[in-house]
């Protein structure tokens, strides 16, 4: 991994620079699009020219934060004409997506902030904290160290970037920093009530039909501590689902007493599947997992995008799992 610049380094390019592009990850989470909205308009207030841009825009369950109606999809905003460009929470580069990789082509310089341990350092900067449990957290402290404008927009922003990313603050990573900026992010005026609201309690009807379509799915390894359920394009399409509505879903099967890891497989488009791994183990460390099939992430949650069919991908993943669940002495 390329060496850390230090946040001073990082203030550096925003004092010398007047326009950027913010950027994060293919089918955005909530920490993807919090990030890019809070550092932008940390941006804009300092007098910069800032684009928002995301491959696949700002997914339906988070239009409700401030400022996420300047998101643009990345293809439709095609080359944009600035000086520098920062991904956000994306561990490759590559997983911009095409359209983002076009658009921020021009750029001089390349800043790269994201908490993913499988992260190389592509940037010309790069700030990787593996140890943060959001990159959220990370735009935070980034924040406050330089002393950047923090308002409402940013406020609530960031914490929805680092609620949706620790599971509402109980992954294991979840810090006492985690909640000391919590509390400061309260002190500041966030509606905890309302916020949350807004994020866990209001789901689209579809989301419960694909609940029980998976469900209908299910798989449980004879000790039952692997558990599997896959999504079909053929069910995608008869749901009318969007690629936001399975965020999340896979927490349901690992939260079942006795599982150690949870596997979600997805059809996606052009003969792709997509592989989303939950670990409860430290001993089985799902990034490790996943970067054998060339994905990645962090110990205990990772992901693959991978060649189908998805009953061949499924085959090649549980294997690897169960043989080094064997080699642990975790079956």
């Amino acid at each position: 991994m390329s060496k850390n610049s230090s946040f001073a380094e990082i203030g550096d390019v925003f004092k010398a620079y007047s326009s950027f592009a913010v950027v994060s990850h293919v089918r955005p989470d909530g920490d993807a699009i919090g990030s890019i909205l809070a550092l932008g308009h940390a941006l804009e207030q300092m007098g910069k020219t800032v684009r928002y841009l995301n491959n696949d825009g700002c997914p339906e369950s988070l239009v409700f934060l401030p400022g996420s109606e300047k998101v643009e999809i990345s293809a439709e905003a095609g080359e944009v004409d600035v000086d520098v460009a920062i991904t956000l929470d994306t561990a490759a580069h590559a997983r911009v997506g095409e359209g983002s990789l076009e658009a921020i082509k021009g750029a001089k310089l390349l800043v790269n902030i994201d908490h993913h341990i499988s992260n190389p350092g592509y940037g010309d900067l790069n700030y990787i904290d593996s140890d943060s449990p959001a990159t959220g957290q990370i735009i935070y402290d980034l924040l406050l160290a330089l002393d950047l404008p923090f308002s409402e927009i940013t406020r609530d922003a960031i914490y929805v970037a680092v609620s949706t990313d620790t599971g509402s603050f109980q992954y294991p990573g979840t810090t006492q920093r985690t909640y000391e900026m919590a509390a400061d992010l309260v002190a500041r005026g966030l509606d905890v009530g309302r916020i949350n609201q807004l994020t866990y309690d209001n789901q689209p009807y579809r989301k419960v039909e694909l609940m029980r379509a998976l469900l209908n799915t299910l798989k449980r390894s004879d000790e039952g501590k692997l558990v599997w359920w896959d999504l079909k394009m053929a069910t995608k399409n008869e749901l009318s689902l969007v690629d936001d509505d399975t965020e999340g879903m896979i927490d349901f099967i690992r939260a079942v007493q006795g599982v150690i890891v949870a596997v979600f497989f997805e059809d996606l488009e052009g003969g792709k599947v997509r592989v989303s791994m939950r670990s409860k183990d430290s001993r089985l460390n799902a990034s490790e997992i996943c970067g054998q099939f060339g994905g990645g992430g962090h110990a205990l949650a990772a992901g693959i995008r991978m060649d189908g069919p998805i009953e061949k991908a499924g085959e090649k993943v549980l294997a690897e799992i169960r043989a080094v669940m064997k080699r642990e002495g975790l079956n």
